[in-house]
């Protein structure tokens, strides 16, 4: 289980997250280079699944 998954395995919400490590508060400090591809198509689609955040 990673930092990013809840007791059950679940992702938690991105507003759960640590600050420095959500998509679009990296984006807006270090640069879309900063960003994985899936975090910034996440950005772009806006949306994630229940049980899944938008960048797993």
């Amino acid at each position: 289980m990673n930092e990013k998954e809840g007791k059950e395995g679940n992702a938690l919400h991105i507003k759960n997250w640590p600050i420095d490590e959500r998509p679009r508060e990296m984006l807006l400090e270090k640069g879309p280079e900063a960003l994985s591809d899936a975090a910034l198509l996440a950005i772009l689609l806006r949306t994630g699944r229940q049980g899944k955040d938008a960048v797993g």
